[in-house]
């Protein structure tokens, strides 16, 4: 069984969306043991959007069931996307996909930079169609920078849940089994993420 982990590390200088908080770590000592005081925003690092990040009375990330965030996967290709990612490029890959996870080149990048691959709100629309109950994507965020809030509301409003900020970079296009846990943090708009793919290797 090959294991692959999508997450980025949590640290002071993981990728930071302008505007959001920059996450901080205080070690204390208490000359018998060690804790550490973190700050850090529900969508720093690799996450997970709820419904309710832009969907006014939309399900929290302690509410969505975890059959959303663990099966069956589906990884595609998009580095040659330069810009958006619209229809063309996913139409006919989502038959039978129950996740689509979304490999860019920015998987490779350690600084943010605002002319990250993003999802159209045409793809959005095709996702949401087709069932597709968690879509993810290694960019900061699965609309372009200077986006409205379009594509979130799209998705988050038809029960889609979204992850960002994944780390694809070592992952072949394929098929896999996810399992994304995030914490459970009660009544919250989203949260840090662990994201696993798992995929049996053939006996040579």
């Amino acid at each position: 069984m090959r294991i692959y982990d999508l997450t980025r590390d949590l640290s002071d200088d993981v990728i930071v969306y302008p505007g959001d908080i920059r996450p901080r770590f205080h070690e204390i000592d208490t000359g018998q043991y060690r804790v550490t005081e973190m700050t850090l925003g529900s969508h720093t690092g690799t996450h997970i959007d709820a419904p309710s990040h832009y969907i006014e009375g939309g399900q929290t990330v302690d509410r969505i069931p975890l059959d959303r965030l663990t099966g069956p996967a589906q990884v595609l290709d998009c580095s040659d996307s330069e810009g958006l990612i619209t229809p063309d490029r996913i139409a006919g890959r989502l038959t039978g996909t129950r996740t689509l996870l979304l490999k860019t080149w920015f998987s490779e990048m350690q600084e943010f930079d605002p002319c990250y691959p993003a999802l159209s709100i045409d793809a959005a629309s095709l996702i949401a169609d087709a069932g597709i109950a968690c879509v993810g994507i290694d960019t900061p965020s699965i609309e372009t920078y200077l986006g409205d809030g379009s594509v979130h509301r799209r998705l988050l409003g038809r029960g889609v849940v979204i992850l960002e900020l994944l780390d694809l970079s070592s992952v072949p296009e394929g098929e896999y089994f996810m399992v994304a846990l995030p914490l459970r943090l009660r009544g919250l708009d989203g949260s840090p993420v662990r994201v696993i793919l798992f995929r049996k290797e053939e006996k040579k």
